[in-house]
């Protein structure tokens, strides 16, 4: 089978499918921006877009549509100019959300292509007026609903879609459910996994942690409101009153990925201590930075409790990574997380805005790591049956790409009893909702 993937940032997402892909025997091409890091054994073609100066004036509610169809209008250059060199696919991959989709149905108009749906935006009930601290302003759900504009055109070109979660994919359009699987990229849970022998060093306060030790871990990619800075901060002045001998390790950069940077400049992690200035023990605070995979593996093996906060927002790999490690996972009691943690059975709970309740339940479990420690078992248990990679998440995706790639959309709507008698049928059954079924490293910063 000939498959084409189109990603501004290939391989995104798609690494372990590709490599599933290829190591059957599929053929595997790829578009992708300038940027773009590519993969081996992949031809990646790069799509060039105009430079900034190039780009002509536009009003401000419209800048993001325009983005996506410079995009979409690369892209289709692509296509024609590499016609020799691009394959005719049995199949497209992509994610409808950059703009590089809108067009491909001119160019192969009898292709299925599978949409990797993430979130769709939501005027109401989703990310968007969550957070009381940032109300809305006038003009900016006009805006948010002109963003949506190429995501609701996308739906309508729709073939097959493709969510992480179910509370993902609730955030698509109820007209066009019917057309949607939900099947998560998958936790490679052999290798992240608890390991004997684990330590994290921060090198420059010369500190060792080890299971055991009280060590709080907070981990996004950028540490933001979007993923519950603010509150977790907010918490720690109490928390450190609770448990004086506690160290907090906090991963992730200063920029911005969600939501916008402070009114008042900076980096929310400046402007959060200087709210809090003459209250922390900063000793016990370590901000380290991004960091690499394997690292982050060993912060949540050593780390007594794990912190996991978010908007009701796109579900963040890392806490199903902290629970495929064991860790003991307080989260927010928000959608994404409540469809993955079950209070008092595989993990806790806590209201997103109650730093007060944050620090409590953190306090109580450092205070007791013994009562709490099942939690970090059934945390694996639960990314074992429901998220690992290669035993539910890619037998999955590649059942649903031969339906897709065989003309299963245009057969009508997809259940799972339309797959065949080999097996595949069970494996492309998606999750039941969990709520409902259960109740050696070194920082080189500080």
């Amino acid at each position: 089978m000939r498959i084409l993937i189109i990603h501004q940032n290939f391989p995104g997402q798609y690494r372990h499918l590709v490599a599933a892909l290829s190591a059957r025997g599929d053929e595997v091409q790829a578009i992708g921006a300038p940027h773009a890091p590519g993969m081996a054994g992949v031809s990646c073609f790069r799509y060039g877009l105009p430079s900034v100066g190039a780009v002509p004036a536009v009003h401000p509610w419209a800048q993001d549509f325009q983005v996506k169809v410079f995009r979409a209008e690369a892209v289709l250059r692509l296509l024609s100019e590499r016609s020799d060199q691009i394959d005719r696919p049995d199949l497209i991959l992509g994610h409808p959300g950059w703009g590089e989709l809108l067009g491909i149905k001119d160019h192969w108009g009898d292709v299925p292509v599978l949409h990797q749906l993430e979130f769709v935006y939501q005027l109401q009930g989703g990310d968007t007026g969550f957070d009381p601290e940032f109300p809305i302003v006038p003009g900016s759900q006009t805006r948010l609903r002109l963003r949506r504009a190429t995501q609701l055109m996308a739906f309508h070109d729709l073939d097959w879609a493709l969510a992480p979660t179910h509370w993902q994919a609730s955030t698509a359009p109820a007209a066009f459910r019917d057309r949607l699987s939900v099947i998560h990229e998958g936790i490679g849970t052999t290798v992240i996994a608890p390991r004997q022998g684990s330590h994290v060093i921060l090198e420059k306060r010369g500190l060792r942690f080890e299971p055991g030790d009280e060590v709080v871990s907070f981990v996004a990619r950028n540490l933001e409101p979007y993923r519950g800075i603010h509150s977790f901060l907010r918490a720690l002045p109490l928390l450190q009153r609770l448990r004086p001998r506690a160290h907090v390790i906090l991963v992730g950069g200063e920029g911005v990925s969600y939501g916008a940077p402070p009114a008042q400049g900076g980096s929310w992690k400046q402007v959060l201590l200087a709210e809090l200035e003459g209250q922390l023990d900063l000793d016990r605070i370590h901000f380290v930075g991004q960091v690499p995979h394997p690292v982050l593996h060993d912060l949540f093996r050593v780390c007594a409790c794990h912190v996991y906060l978010t908007y009701p927002f796109v579900l963040s790999w890392s806490l199903l990574e902290a629970m495929a490690c064991g860790a003991v996972v307080i989260g927010s009691d928000t959608p994404p997380v409540a469809e993955v943690i079950s209070h008092g059975v595989n993990g806790l709970l806590v209201d997103f805005f109650s730093p007060e309740a944050l620090a409590q339940r953190v306090a109580a479990v450092l205070a007791d790591p013994a009562a709490h420690r099942d939690l970090g078992l059934e945390a694996r248990r639960t990314v074992q049956r429901h998220f690992d990679l290669h035993g539910v998440c890619l037998p999955r995706q590649l059942a649903l790409i031969d339906w897709l790639a065989a003309g299963g959309a245009a057969r009508g709507t997809f259940s799972p009893q339309g797959v065949g008698a080999d097996g595949g049928a069970e494996a492309l059954a998606p999750y039941p909702a969990l709520s409902s079924e259960i109740g050696t490293a070194s920082f080189g910063s500080s």
